[in-house]
């Protein structure tokens, strides 16, 4: 989905920032054009016989999509990163260094290196067990509020994606961003979820921007929501 025209009206067409950093050494650079395509998502064929199928959003360094990946190898997953250096980090992690861009690749892993939102509109309905947003970029200014993927408007299009009693986390350090996410799925009915950990839950792997967070002195907050029936 890439025509402006098509885009569900109430959500702004770019949701991310900036998708390339400095600039990429040359294994990074080969990873992207001969890795990434063959471990792009295409369909959902490579979540067949799995016991379940996930999806992060912004994967950042990609360690909460390996964590869950080695945690649970009979889960299909698809994680989905536009910044560049991000998906290099998680195809340098699954293609260690020595090894050849053309190396085997995870068989129940896919990567989206595009707007999560668009394969949410694209993925069938009621496909997903899971879906993550671990640390988002919380667009502190009012005037970006309507980029913050945890929106009154991808509610019901990330509920359309969940099955029946799937689930949201969301995790944030961010205060502006936690007083956010209180106050959109205050005013929702598809899921529900107890007040959020203020300690991370058994299962949700570290990330970098949770160490980040710490270090700084913020309280991260963690939300588990479930999709009604």
């Amino acid at each position: 989905m890439s025509d402006e025209d098509d885009w569900p009206e109430g959500i702004p067409h770019r949701l991310y920032g900036r998708r390339r950093g400095k600039k990429l050494r040359p294994r990074q650079e080969r990873l992207l054009s001969e890795a990434l395509p063959r471990i792009r998502y295409t369909d959902l064929g490579f979540a067949a016989g799995a016991d379940a199928l996930w999806f992060e959003v912004g994967f950042g360094g990609g360690e909460h999509t390996l964590a869950q990946m080695q945690a649970n190898p009979d889960t299909a997953i698809i994680a989905s990163e536009v910044y560049e250096h991000g998906l290099c980090s998680l195809l340098t992690e699954i293609i260690p260094d020595g090894a050849e861009a053309t190396a085997p690749l995870p068989p129940r892993l896919r990567l989206w290196p595009a707007d999560a939102r668009e394969l949410l509109l694209a993925l069938p309905e009621a496909s997903l067990d899971r879906l993550f947003l671990m640390f988002p970029d919380p667009w502190p200014k009012t005037r970006h509020a309507k980029r913050r993927f945890v929106h009154p408007e991808m509610v019901p299009i990330v509920a359309r994606a969940l099955k029946p009693g799937g689930i949201w986390r969301v995790a944030s350090d961010d205060p502006t961003y936690q007083a956010w996410v209180r106050e959109v799925f205050a005013g929702q009915a598809i899921f529900t979820g107890p007040p959020p950990a203020e300690t991370r839950p058994e299962g949700w792997p570290p990330t970098r921007y949770e160490a980040k967070a710490f270090a700084a002195g913020r309280s991260p907050l963690y939300w588990e929501w479930r999709r009604g029936s």
